[in-house]
């Protein structure tokens, strides 16, 4: 770990962002990570917190190439030790870091084969297509600065999964980033109130930790969430680490934040989108030849085919997923990346996939949000969704990927000619 100290003020609306942090040597590709090539800020529309942190490799405001995306998966996932006590449970925040756990996930198991990733939700899950009730629900736990703060967190019911999570003793949590550590805590609380009593060790794994105290000047300094886990080992691995300030500003704008905060179901019903991880499993991957076949049947049509051919994809591609549901969507936008590059050595040069996502997370515009669009969510929940940093005109197929059926998308969508809808 490099332990030279930075410091920048980040300027917004409602006040200033004084931050003190300090850049980490990575095992990955990539030997530091800059502040600037990691993130990007923004106002929130939230009275509980002014800011945002806007990533710039995790592919959730802003598009990202799925290649960079790939690789800050690895190198974080790659910060993490080998020798951990067994059985290993990854578990991502959602919706922001649901992608993110999967990628780390998906990387550890080079290491850690039978690692189990479970991500939480805000979407109620059915076990079985007879089952209404809740009773596959493990825990719930609250993200107080959220906009969104409650999360639930479902069970196997299948009974050696469940034995094995029950089991585990190593947590690997994933997040974006950690500003305070109470997300952490409260997971960590809730899971062994929930029966995972033989855990050993937490390892907060986040793209970026804000969570050290400002007086501290390493990591190994006195750890305000290890003593707030009794008889834990806890650990942080992160690609750039530090603390934040903010002031407000003087007499600011009131706030008036929509209402996004339910994990009710839904009047859309969620299709089959394979094993990615809302409930516990062993292969995040499980579904994705599936989902591949959709979309060529899907842009099959869309392009007026006799049958798939990759050589008749546009140039500029931007994949979207949805709320959660991103996995499987950035796995598609890595498949259309490593098969379109060099498909056509004409134009192999400027070929573009790009990856965002839909969101239910209220932005102002400015800094890191130069776009907004607003929509209906394809959920049924009556909730505005939104995208950030997307400029329908310039791409020239914009793949939207959707957990819900087709019509389910709002008319926005629906009207423009660049776009093609792969639903359930």
């Amino acid at each position: 770990m490099s332990n030279k100290q930075h410091s920048t003020t980040i300027n917004l609306p409602r006040g200033n962002l004084d931050l003190t942090y300090q850049l980490n040597d990575t095992s990955g590709s990539k030997a530091t990570y800059q502040l600037e090539e990691l993130l990007s800020f923004a106002q929130r529309i939230n009275p509980k917190r002014a800011f945002l942190f806007v990533s710039k490799v995790l592919g959730r405001h802003i598009p990202v190439a799925p290649s960079t995306m790939r690789s800050a998966f690895t190198d974080l996932a790659n910060l993490v030790p080998n020798d951990l006590p067994e059985p290993i449970l990854v578990i991502g925040m959602a919706e922001t870091a649901v992608g993110l756990s999967a990628g780390v996930h998906q990387a550890l198991q080079t290491r850690y084969p039978n690692a189990l990733l479970l991500n939480s939700t805000r979407h109620a899950q059915h076990s079985g297509n007879n089952d209404k009730s809740r009773d596959s629900l493990l825990t719930t736990f609250s993200e107080d600065h959220s906009h969104a703060s409650q999360h639930l967190i479902y069970q196997s019911s299948d009974k050696v999964t469940q034995e094995q999570l029950l089991a585990s003793k190593t947590l690997i949590m994933v997040d974006d980033e950690a500003s305070t550590g109470n997300t952490c805590v409260n997971v960590v609380t809730a899971l062994r109130n929930a029966g995972l009593a033989q855990l050993e060790q937490v390892h907060l794994t986040t793209l970026v930790d804000w969570s050290l105290n400002q007086n501290q000047g390493t990591a190994d300094a006195d750890d305000t969430i290890s003593t707030r886990l009794p008889n834990i080992d806890f650990h942080r691995h992160h690609l750039l680490s530090g603390a934040w300030q903010w002031t407000d500003a003087p007499d600011p704008e009131p706030i008036i934040m929509p209402s996004v905060d339910t994990t009710e179901a839904g009047s859309q019903p969620l299709g089959n989108t394979g094993n990615w991880g809302r409930f516990p499993t062993l292969d995040s991957t499980d579904g994705f030849d599936n989902y591949l076949e959709k979309f060529q049947t899907a842009f099959t049509r869309f392009s007026e085919q006799a049958q798939f051919d990759k050589k008749q994809l546009p140039e500029r591609i931007l994949v979207l997923g949805s709320n959660e549901f991103v996995w499987l969507p950035f796995l598609l936008a890595e498949w259309l990346e490593q098969n379109t590059g060099s498909q056509n050595n004409s134009h192999s040069d400027i070929q573009t996939v790009k990856f965002s996502a839909l969101t239910r997370s209220p932005i102002a515009l400015g800094g890191g949000i130069e776009t907004m669009m607003s929509f209906s969510d394809n959920y049924g929940l009556g909730m505005t969704n939104f995208a950030y940093n997307v400029e329908p005109s310039d791409w020239d197929l914009i793949v939207l990927c959707v957990e819900t059926s087709n019509d389910s998308v709002d008319d926005l969508w629906q009207g423009l000619d660049n776009v093609l809808i792969v639903g359930s």
